[in-house]
């Protein structure tokens, strides 16, 4: 958001616009899915985070897991991911979410992830395993991983290009100036070195994600959006922060539909080769869109 764009600054308890109101899930593909995840009590960060756009994603045949546990090592302001120490990594996780994927028919598999700095591979090889495990269960389905920064340390970020995703994401999640309140224990400088190894590397799709509404300026997200065209991101999504609790960090603007579309423009100008802007966006939103 710009500087002088004071209208669009939210106030205590201001109702959400329009443009976030959301549909309920429908669709026959929907309600199938829906079956089976009650069924078999599958895990999906599509249902146990709410998503907006559960149901459209899952009509393309796309659903979300999150690996190595739900509780996460780190405390970002943002984040509604419980914090805390987590419980002992789980090794039967790769074929339970393999399994997961095989039930539910997946053609695009989104894996993530809580940061798991307790543990010394910080979870890269349970990432490892958990991809060759969906691979040898579901060998036409496509993967995506949107992975932690693992501290920036080359050999834990060296097990995901090795079992070569179809595309690697990590997100930079706000602008350089907010980093440290919305990413307490994150970098931004770490997170951009972390893209651009991946690219260096080999890795043939990289992809960053952007929350707007923390009190960045239109400037700065332009900025944002140059940082990561020059660390060689291929795909960026840009969406509305909206607060999981009291605790978290408050919105300070509901972004207007007209700035997501001139930050898609803006993106696209500069080369992305793809760029998902709206406010109901979220990082795997039309992940499948982004494996070409």
């Amino acid at each position: 958001m710009s500087t002088e764009s004071a209208s669009n600054t939210i106030t205590k308890r201001q109702p959400k616009p329009k443009w976030l109101r959301v549909k309920l899930p429908t669709g026959k593909k929907y309600t199938e899915l829906r079956g089976l995840v009650d069924k078999y009590k599958l895990n999906t960060i599509c249902t146990s985070g709410s998503c907006p756009n559960m149901g459209e994603c899952w009509g393309e045949g796309t659903a979300t897991f999150m690996i190595l546990g739900n509780v996460c090592t780190r405390s970002c302001g943002f984040c509604g991911v419980k914090t805390g120490r987590p419980e002992t990594v789980d090794w039967d996780e790769p074929e339970k979410v393999a399994r997961s994927i095989k039930i539910m028919g997946i053609k695009h598999a989104v894996l993530t992830s809580v940061d798991r700095d307790d543990l010394k591979d910080m979870g890269s090889i349970m990432w490892s395993e958990t991809v060759k495990a969906v691979r040898r269960m579901n060998p036409e389905t496509t993967l995506e991983t949107l992975i932690p920064d693992f501290q920036g340390l080359e050999q834990h970020i060296d097990r995901i290009i090795d079992v070569a995703p179809e595309v690697v994401s990590h997100n930079i999640e706000t602008v350089r100036r907010l980093t440290r309140e919305v990413r307490i224990q994150a970098k931004y400088d770490r997170s951009m070195y972390v893209l651009n190894y991946l690219k260096q590397q080999g890795q043939r799709r990289t992809k960053s994600g952007i929350m707007l509404g923390l009190g960045e300026t239109r400037e700065e997200v332009i900025e944002t959006l140059h940082d990561l065209k020059a660390n060689d991101v291929d795909v960026v999504t840009i969406g509305q922060y909206l607060q999981p609790s009291k605790k978290h960090l408050p919105v300070k603007q509901f972004v207007t539909p007209e700035q997501f579309d001139e930050y898609r423009d803006i993106g696209l100008d500069l080369g992305f080769r793809h760029v998902e802007s709206s406010a109901l966006v979220r990082s795997s939103y039309k992940a499948q869109k982004h494996i070409n």
